[in-house]
């Protein structure tokens, strides 16, 4: 099988019909149809179950079109890379990022690392965790900037910064001991008494807003302690979180960068008080593939600052 090949079965799954993609593919339906059976015959089974409207992939086929679309755009970055070459160009760094710090720590990092490299591009992919270890296994991103837990089997993992998770919602979930945290002044002053705590015991008795990724880790924490842990929203986005929470709607469980993205006045944040309330954020490559010297340059600039 080939590249040709490959784009006349992902654009036919795209498109539904055999009929609509020989029309994108400015082809007559008859030689469209003998290349999808000869690539049936190459794989040796069956990647379609014919319609009389549509196509529908069998198991087969839904393997095939995941693989052929990943091959497809390796291929049209090859292109692009070697038309960058031929520019000139240093070339373009695809890297991957979790949400939870694409808005706050990498906005930095980012600006630091283009101020030293102005020549270089970049492709940012924002995605969760799980997403972006199938991007680098692909090898359609080069680097991926995660928080743990995540699995690092096939990667190679190096730690940059490891932070608390802080409780944050409006001020009335949080009844003063002596003066909370506001969610507006996150930068503590020199001099100021360190922010008030918040107990398991606390958290078990709040409307939890909880990034999915730490479920796990969290109801292990509170059943340990023998506490009920519901939470009353569950998301895959940190920032969702946090603007929930900011909305007042719950209490949110957030990595201490996270804090800037709180704004309301009567937000107020509160470390909790439980060894596993933290997360390290880490670069992590795919410990098959080799780097770029581009990605080279960027993983040791966040390495040693």
């Amino acid at each position: 099988m080939d590249l040709k090949q490959l784009t006349y079965f992902v654009t036919v799954v795209s498109e539904g019909t055999i009929s609509a993609a020989a029309r994108k593919l400015h082809m007559t339906q008859p030689p469209l149809s003998t290349q999808l059976r000869l690539l049936e015959d190459e794989a040796g089974c069956r990647l379609f179950e014919r319609g009389p409207r549509s196509v529908r992939l069998t198991d087969a086929g839904k393997m095939m079109y995941e693989r052929a679309s990943t091959l497809l755009h390796m291929s049209t970055l090859l292109q692009e890379e070697l038309r960058e070459y031929r520019r000139g160009g240093r070339g373009t760094l695809r890297l991957g990022v979790v949400s939870s710090v694409s808005s706050t720590l990498f906005c930095r990092w980012f600006e630091e690392f283009h101020l030293l490299h102005p020549d270089i591009r970049f492709e940012l992919f924002e995605a969760d965790t799980y997403q972006l270890l199938e991007r680098l296994r692909d090898g359609l991103i080069e680097l991926a900037i995660v928080r743990t837990p995540f699995p690092t089997g096939d990667f190679l993992s190096f730690p940059l910064k490891k932070e608390a998770l802080v409780a944050a919602g409006h001020s009335c979930y949080f009844p003063p001991q002596s003066q909370a945290s506001p969610g507006c002044a996150a930068k503590a002053v020199s001099g100021d008494p360190p922010p008030e705590t918040v107990s398991l015991a606390d958290l078990s008795r709040m409307p939890l807003i909880l990034y999915r990724r730490w479920e796990a880790v969290l109801t292990a924490a509170f059943h340990r302690e023998n506490l009920p842990f519901e939470p009353f929203c569950k998301n895959d986005d940190a920032r969702t979180t946090a603007f929930l929470s900011d909305a007042g709607i719950g209490v949110g469980i957030l990595p201490e960068s996270a804090i800037p993205l709180l704004r309301h006045k009567d937000t107020v944040w509160r470390p909790v008080e439980h060894e596993v309330f933290t997360s390290t954020i880490c670069v992590i490559q795919n410990k098959n593939a080799g780097l770029s010297a581009l990605a080279r340059a960027f993983m040791e600039f966040l390495r040693t600052h």
